[in-house]
């Protein structure tokens, strides 16, 4: 089998679990553990279905780094609840979801898949940077269109879109991303930083859609493109010109909030799956008893490849 890394976006995959697996069965202390099943069964399907022989959970050390905020100060704050001076801004999580994220860690733990996080970074950073460097194909399993940008053809970075749900997952490559948007992944970070992104709370330009967004980058390459043009009254309607100065401001900082930082300085992560040893065995079966994991726990070991 060639080898094949998969970079997962955990909190993605972790809150799709929350809101969509029944809160049915709970752990002996008395906490959910839907999230926790509904993680482990999606690594369980994604597994037997890409076969990757590296697997990772990348983690939001820090879900709104401060540098971002700096730039656009609107960034993800309709989801603070509480501003830390001493560390990251407190995201609004639902309590029972927030119960689960130590099982969610003790449940990789278990399982041997490394978790990797970055101070000042997002998972979408470290999942930039081990794509970047990864000397594999890569899919990356998410449900956030923002690392699309990472979709490299050349390479065989590819990223397995969660937003339909596990039974209806996409592919998404260069050719998918022209199909559906009318850019390529080169141009995809461009796009969203014109088009906008309320649930980042990125404003994007002002009276610029996402058909908007992809003529003017297939007319000009890029937002450098597209300002020259803008400035020189050139290849643009008067009324896009006009929106596309009256955001100069957000436009000089916007790429940068919007952009998948790719040059972590992450340590080096044994991320292969390996059949489990008999104490790793043993300590998944003790993780699920105590989480109360059930049959969840046994797909995620019997896909990983026992001894």
């Amino acid at each position: 089998m060639a080898d094949r890394l998969m970079l997962l976006d955990s909190a993605s995959l972790y809150f799709r679990a929350f809101y969509g697996v029944p809160d049915t069965v709970r752990a002996p202390d008395g906490r959910p553990v839907n999230a926790a099943r509904g993680f482990l069964d999606m690594i369980a399907r994604l597994v037997t279905r890409f076969e990757p022989t590296h697997l990772v959970a990348c983690w939001d050390d820090d879900w709104r780094p401060q540098w971002r905020v700096d730039l656009i100060p609107s960034y993800k704050a309709h989801r603070v609840v509480e501003t830390v001076s001493s560390g990251p801004d407190v995201e609004e999580v639902p309590d029972p979801l927030e119960a689960q994220i130590p099982v969610i860690r003790d449940a990789l733990d278990a399982l041997g898949i490394p978790i990797v996080g970055a101070a000042e970074h997002e998972a979408d950073d470290v999942i930039g940077t081990l794509a970047t460097r990864a000397t594999m194909p890569v899919d990356i399993v998410t449900g956030d269109r923002d690392l699309f940008q990472l979709v490299d053809d050349d390479r065989d970075v590819r990223v397995v879109y969660t937003a339909r749900g596990m039974s209806n997952l996409a592919v998404v490559d260069d050719d998918h991303l022209v199909a559906a948007y009318g850019v390529h992944a080169a141009q995809y970070a461009d796009y969203a930083t014109l088009r906008g992104d309320s649930s980042d709370g990125l404003p994007g330009v002002a009276g610029v859609g996402e058909k908007t967004a992809a003529t003017l980058l297939r007319a000009h390459g890029d937002i450098a493109g597209i300002t020259a043009a803008a400035q020189a009254g050139e290849g643009m309607t008067p009324a896009q010109r006009k929106k596309v100065l009256a955001a100069a401001d957000y436009l000089a900082v916007a790429p940068t909030v919007v952009e998948v930082v790719r040059t972590l300085d992450l340590p080096e992560v044994d991320a292969r799956i390996l059949p489990l040893a008999e104490d790793l065995a043993a300590r998944t079966a003790a993780v699920a008893d105590r989480w109360a994991l059930g049959t969840s726990m046994t797909r995620a070991v019997e896909a990983l490849g026992p001894a």
